[in-house]
């Protein structure tokens, strides 16, 4: 069931998403020798929000960890355009946006990012929902890391005793695909958005749930992988395919262009870009190689649930 939203819920979320923040700081900060750059910002417009990255650490290339607490007189275009209802609405929005860049190819990209809005206007009720969701890519994966980040996801997708990991998983693969590539961005995870079907407090605390999972889960796959020898091909390799998830971020991130388009802090919101990127053409990758493994057996949309052995 759906409740009324009063302001000191804006408050309260606002809170715990800082909260999980530094948690994430924190669990990142265990596999470093290096500190977190912190900028905290305002947004002329109103709000602002802190800024975190970690660059050319021991373990992460580069790993960003945002919060921001934004509000406006009008929602920007990558909010409306499925809900024209909420055109010329005033809004608050609040996230957290986590990527990691990784230095070991054997260690998987992954991206957080959770999110609530309000918009309202004097005329009417507050509206509310959620959103977010995480998602791996992996440049040389391995099963057992794809099936545990899966199996983490279908645990906590339960809202109302009610299990969404399908539906969710599937959001997931339909958004993070790149048309223009005809392949997915990795190997999915759980994605959804306009969530406010439930309790706002039930609902509030599901997304506080998929933000712990996100980063107890990768912390087990960090420990595995972090220091695996690896060549300089596997590194060739890892900054190729980091090419595609630039093309995604600049090409189809709502989140990316929602930030640009609410003239939102542009350093903050392309931190999600890796420090050294390479686009090389017509990449060879030769059957039966390493490299083959993921474009052979990954880079699709599968139930991975049942690919453990």
């Amino acid at each position: 069931m759906k409740t009324k939203f009063k302001v000191e819920d804006g408050d309260i979320i606002s809170k715990s998403f800082q909260t999980l923040q530094n948690n994430i700081i924190n669990e990142f900060l265990k596999y470093e020798e290096t500190d977190f750059h912190i900028d905290t910002w305002k947004r002329p417009e109103g709000g602002g929000g802190r800024t975190c990255v970690l660059s050319k650490g021991c373990t992460f290339d580069k790993v960003g960890v945002n919060f921001s607490d934004i509000n406006g007189t009008s929602l920007p275009p990558a909010a409306t355009s499925n809900r024209p209802e909420l055109n010329g609405m005033k809004y608050r929005a609040m996230g957290v946006s986590v990527v990691t860049h990784p230095k070991n190819p054997f260690v998987p990209t992954v991206h957080l990012n959770v999110r609530f809005f309000m918009a309202f206007d004097e005329n009417t009720e507050p509206l509310w929902w959620f959103g977010g969701g995480f998602d791996m890519t992996p440049f040389y994966p391995f099963l057992e890391d794809v099936v545990l980040w899966h199996e983490s996801a279908q645990k906590i997708c339960v809202l109302d005793k009610k299990n969404y990991y399908d539906d969710f998983k599937k959001q997931c693969d339909d958004y993070f695909y790149l048309k223009h590539r005809n392949e997915p961005r990795g190997v999915g995870g759980i994605f959804f958005d306009n969530l406010n079907n439930h309790k706002l407090a039930d609902c509030h605390d599901f997304v506080i749930k998929v933000g712990e999972c996100f980063y107890t889960t990768y912390s087990k796959i960090l420990k595995k992988r972090k220091d695996l020898p690896y060549s300089e091909k596997h590194k060739s390799f890892q900054l190729f395919r980091r090419g595609r998830y630039v093309e995604f971020n600049l090409v189809y991130d709502r989140g990316t262009l929602f930030g640009l388009q609410s003239n939102g802090r542009t350093e903050s919101i392309l931190m999600s870009l890796p420090p050294s990127v390479n686009w090389i053409y017509n990449y060879p990758v030769e059957d039966g190689s390493e490299e083959s493994v993921l474009y052979n057996d990954y880079l699709m949309a599968k139930d991975w649930l049942k690919e453990k052995n």
